[in-house]
């Protein structure tokens, strides 16, 4: 299995070329890039009001109101500080780089700047984090529209985080791979003690969710994450946050490619068959020869 990127590389490789020019002496080239991320979201990198010198990284998610509620400005600010800038139209966050003052080890801003998405997710899983941590109970559950179909719910507990994604199998062969890889989740944790418990429900929403608008239906599942404080501790929580946020795009991106991988099989299979077909056939008219070295055909 593949884990994917929990950044974005395009925006990093982008942002990388440019500084190095900039540090290099070249002269600055104008920018007008928009790149798409998996969950809706689409980042923008541009020269605002065509200044060159100055690139101004935006991003778009349709979901940023429901993570604003759990602090998500805040963690940005924290993250960005002075990058941050008034955010350009149609989008959530906006950040701007002025090539004249950029450092000599710019490597680490590009990648805060590729993780930007990544960064503002962060904010509902910290808050939740630090509520285990510090014993509340009793809050609220948060409920982050992260789809227009799929929705993640966290909620916090004295010995726990539970993490639950619902989410859209557009084909029914969908559903049985995507039980496959829940299944090796569950089987990996007898190998790996310390892995998180894993769930996952089809139709109906787990029992957490139960007295909920949370949908049902036949082509509807929920995966439900139990992260302990070994997971959520403050050493560990960022990578937590690296692979959990990642998690529904993770799923259907394997069952892609099995799929792929199925149909590439079958083909090669097909084609197998046809050439034994093919030598098995009979000749249709074998030539013969007499005693006598004449020959002759067989219908």
């Amino acid at each position: 299995m593949i884990l994917l990127e929990f950044h974005n590389r395009i925006v990093e490789e982008t942002l990388n070329l440019r500084f190095r020019n900039a540090k290099e002496g070249n002269k600055p080239e104008s920018i007008d890039v928009t790149v798409a991320d998996f969950d809706g979201v689409l980042f923008h990198i541009s020269n605002p009001e065509n200044d060159k010198t100055k690139i101004i990284v935006s991003i778009s998610l349709k979901f940023y109101k429901d993570l604003e509620e759990h602090g998500a400005e805040d963690l940005i600010k924290r993250e960005y500080g002075d990058f941050m800038t008034t955010t350009e139209d149609g989008y959530s966050v906006s950040l701007l780089y002025n090539l004249e003052t950029i450092p000599d080890d710019f490597e680490e801003i590009v990648k805060k700047a590729a993780l930007l998405k990544r960064n503002c997710f962060a904010s509902v899983f910290e808050k939740y984090f630090e509520f285990q941590e510090k014993g509340v109970t009793g809050t609220k559950r948060a409920v982050i529209q992260y789809r227009d179909d799929e929705t993640m719910y966290v909620e916090a507990q004295k010995d726990r985080v539970t993490v639950i994604f619902s989410t859209v199998f557009k084909d029914d062969d969908d559903i049985v791979i995507g039980k496959l890889f829940m299944q090796e989740f569950k089987e990996g944790r007898r190998n790996y003690q310390q892995a998180p418990q894993v769930l996952f429900s089809h139709k109906e929403p787990p029992m957490e969710l139960k007295g909920t608008d949370a949908r049902g239906g036949d082509n509807v599942g929920y995966i439900t994450f139990v992260l302990f404080p070994r997971h959520t501790g403050a050493a560990v929580r960022d990578n937590t946050i690296n692979l959990i946020h990642t998690l529904r795009d993770y799923l259907h991106y394997h069952i892609k490619c099995s799929k792929a991988y199925i149909h590439s099989r079958m083909r090669a299979k097909c084609s197998d068959f046809l050439k034994v077909l093919n030598r098995a056939r009979p000749d249709q008219q074998k030539e013969k020869k007499t005693i006598t070295g004449k020959t002759f055909k067989m219908n």
